[in-house]
């Protein structure tokens, strides 16, 4: 293949013709996108709006016609569950779209961007990825918001707190946790979008380790609920002793998987960490990309941007001498130990009991379904790894450990985030981080560890009558289309 060809505003309108017509109109909540540099609009069926960057960042909206898509940014919206729940697949009017311009405005700063950025409607049904009950991918805030709870060494003690933050944020307040200082005016990481989250800090440098858990594809409201109602006791003890953000952490523009790995682990957006999406099109080569799968994961960060640190590679580097880990996770760039850097080295973990063995796995679920059986083998491993590493005979323990679970994310797409194959996800991950605190302690460093919970994106209920697939509606109107990781779309 070879490089894709420039676009011309005719192949645009004539895709936006079909996209924001009426009959798509269930399905596409918005399309965005950038007809000159710094310059963008955001269009729906009803309405659109235009606005520019300045060159010291500043956004600002030049025109609006009819409604604006992006006009409601309330990071509060649904805050609880149960105002979640009484708005099921809410509609435009109805949803948020916090930092809506910024996460346009981002994403089209990646050179292969895609030429039209869809964002499905609330209530949309991938039909085929398997009509998943649950759903992520858009900028509504269900989908947007995942849980940031944190407590221990160092963190402010401030229960379930009417706060929230983003994901760009996570990185730069660890390394504040730990201690880490940068000159006026410099940021901690190589390249930072995201800001210290100051509400979460009581004693910079108190914490000399730092364990972060990755619970993919949570929804907050559904985890805190679980957690007070008793069914996550060890998510419960962090929410008593430290702090959990009602709110949450935003994540970014997509909202999906290994972007917003990459975003937590960076501080930086996927326009500028490299890792645009979990597929996209090199526009160079014309090749399709694609970073979020069994057979990519080991070697995905080679599309990560240069000059982009981890907070791997920025804690040795504020903190020289210090060791991190990195366990189930493909943004590894840095760690000491990961699981994928054995994995390139043809080092393949010890494989996990089977179903019939498995400790922590709800046996209702883990039988029947092929893929909450996978992600608990998966998950049991990491809690092995950790265990290993951790239980090292006279080593130091590290200082930055991150652990990466996925069963949370299998489970609220195949049953919902409402499920009770949702609930069980979460109590099982729960019984997994329970394991790793009993390794902590009987590591005598407890008092010395700060710890947090964090997911990649939200998870939201989508609406099983309503599906479709606009790529298909476009070529059947006439209209050529290369539709990658669903919703960026180059028009050859």
């Amino acid at each position: 293949m070879s490089a894709l060809p420039p676009l011309t505003s005719e192949r645009r309108e004539r895709a936006l013709e079909v996209l924001l017509g009426p009959d798509l109109e269930p399905i596409v909540d918005m399309v965005g996108w950038s007809p000159a540099p710094d310059t963008y609009e955001v269009g729906s069926a009803d309405g659109s709006a235009r606005f520019t960057r300045a060159p010291g960042g500043e956004l600002t909206v030049e025109s609006v016609d009819g409604q604006n898509p992006l006009a409601v940014q309330d990071p509060t919206r649904f805050g609880d569950l149960e105002s979640e729940r009484k708005t099921p697949h809410p509609r435009r009017h109805e949803n948020s779209y916090p930092n809506g311009y910024a996460q346009f405005a981002q994403l089209f700063d990646h050179p292969s961007a895609p030429d039209l950025c869809v964002i499905h409607s609330a209530s949309h049904n991938w039909e085929d990825q398997g009509g998943h009950l649950g759903e992520h991918g858009s900028l509504g805030i269900v989908q947007a918001r995942a849980p940031f709870i944190a407590a221990g060494a160092g963190v402010a003690s401030l229960g379930l707190a009417d706060i929230g933050c983003r994901l760009i944020d996570v990185s730069p307040t660890v390394l504040t946790i730990l201690g880490a200082k940068s000159e006026a005016g410099a940021t901690m990481l190589s390249h930072q979008d995201g800001e210290v989250f100051e509400p979460l800090i009581a004693e910079p440098g108190r914490a000399r380790h730092v364990i972060g858990f990755l619970f993919d594809g949570a929804n907050p409201n559904v985890l805190h609920d679980l957690a007070m109602r008793g069914a996550a006791p060890n998510v419960a003890r962090l929410m008593a002793e430290g702090t959990a953000c009602r709110y949450g952490a935003l994540a970014s523009l997509p909202t999906v998987t290994l972007a917003n790995h990459t975003a937590i682990l960076t501080g930086s957006h996927p326009g500028h960490h490299g890792i645009l999406h979990n597929a996209w099109v090199d526009r160079a080569s014309g090749q399709q990309v694609i970073t979020n799968s069994p057979a990519t994961w080991a070697t995905s960060m080679q599309w990560l941007n240069p000059g982009i640190e981890t907070l791997h590679h920025a804690i040795k580097r504020h903190f020289p001498g210090a060791k991190t880990v990195s366990i189930n996770e493909p943004c590894d760039s840095g760690a000491d130990y990961s699981t994928f850097e054995l994995v390139r080295n043809g080092q393949l973990p010890e494989p996990p009991p089977g179903p019939d063995d498995l400790p922590d796995a709800t046996e209702r679920f883990v039988r029947p379904s092929k893929d909450y059986r996978w992600a608990s083998r998966a998950d049991h491993t990491a809690v092995t790894q950790f265990c290993s590493v951790w239980g090292e005979s006279g080593s130091t323990p590290p200082t930055f450990t991150w652990v990466n679970f996925t069963l949370t994310d299998s489970a609220f797409h195949q049953g919902g985030p409402y499920s009770e194959m949702a609930a069980a996800s979460v109590a099982d991950t729960d019984a997994r981080v329970g394991r790793i605190f009993e390794q902590v302690e009987r590591a005598g460093v407890w008092d010395d560890c700060a710890f947090f919970i964090v997911a990649d994106h939200g998870m939201e209920e989508s609406d099983p009558e309503v599906r479709g697939d606009w790529d298909a509606v476009l070529r059947d109107s006439g209209v050529a289309v290369r539709d990658e990781g669903y919703g960026f779309l180059y028009l050859p």
